[in-house]
């Protein structure tokens, strides 16, 4: 993990999100770091979703504050804002048969806008999120006819398009098969390892562990616990985070799923 700079990449404090009366998230405070995976971990309804959405300035926080670069998350406009946060949904499915390239083309639109023309630098910095993804074979192809997993790739490609320094990633492993997840989170790896920072939910506390240099565990709105994932991914950890019995945990641990 590198060196962080002067102030966090991202840092909430005291953030807090009610709709209808529900409280959906309780004085949320964290800090995310350059080159740092971080896994968000907790149930459905815990609040992950809610928080990624107001990281991102879709939602408006009832009370706290989120600085992004060590500032005020609503001084951004949203072009700004897209330079240096970027955003991977957990799936998506084109309605038009677009071209790879052109959905990865999509991440410049921060730098070119709505209208405008894309100049040369913005060719090559596709091609080159198409070859960091070893997915530049696919750059002709419809989106809307690769697998799964190489869709997630190209998502991701259209993110780093932006050249962000934050991924945020939406349970970026749950639609995928086994292998394409290993080769998705050992990607992730490396962008960390070349400084970027990247948070993602998760329903696997194994992916926590194999790549993440701290989780954050989530139930009821409510952070319980945040650390390395080999110390607070425990036994007790997952009973207090899912409901789950012991005897749900050995069957996990009979299947060689160790906590």
């Amino acid at each position: 993990m590198s060196e962080s700079t002067e102030h966090p990449l991202l840092q909430c404090s005291g953030l807090t999100f009610s709709r209808v009366n529900r409280l959906l998230l309780d004085r949320i405070s964290l800090e995310i770091n350059p080159g740092e995976v971080v896994a968000l971990l907790g149930p459905n309804g815990a609040g992950k979703s809610t928080l990624m959405r107001l990281l991102l300035g879709l939602e408006d926080a009832s009370a706290g504050e989120v600085l992004v670069d060590g500032k005020p998350l609503q001084d951004y406009n949203r072009r700004d804002l897209a330079t240096r946060v970027a955003y991977v949904p957990q799936s998506h499915v084109s309605p038009f048969p677009y071209s790879v390239r052109q959905v990865v083309a999509l991440g410049r639109l921060c730098s070119t806008g709505l209208l405008g023309a894309m100049r040369p630098k913005d060719h090559l910095v596709i091609d080159e999120q198409l070859q960091r993804l070893q997915i530049f074979h696919l750059a002709e192809r419809p989106y809307t006819e690769i697998s799964g997993g190489e869709r997630q790739l190209v998502l991701l490609a259209r993110a780093l398009a932006q050249e962000a320094t934050l991924l945020l990633l939406d349970e970026p492993a749950s639609a995928l098969d086994f292998g394409h997840q290993a080769r998705l989170l050992m990607k992730l790896k490396q962008l960390s390892e070349e400084g970027l920072a990247v948070v993602m939910t998760t329903h696997h506390p194994h992916h926590a562990r194999m790549i993440a240099d701290r989780a954050l565990l989530l139930r009821d709105g409510q952070l319980l616990d945040q650390g390395k994932p080999q110390e607070v991914l425990n036994r007790s950890t997952m009973r207090a985070l899912y409901g789950i019995s012991e005897l749900e945990l050995d069957t996990f641990a009979a299947a060689g799923w160790e906590l």
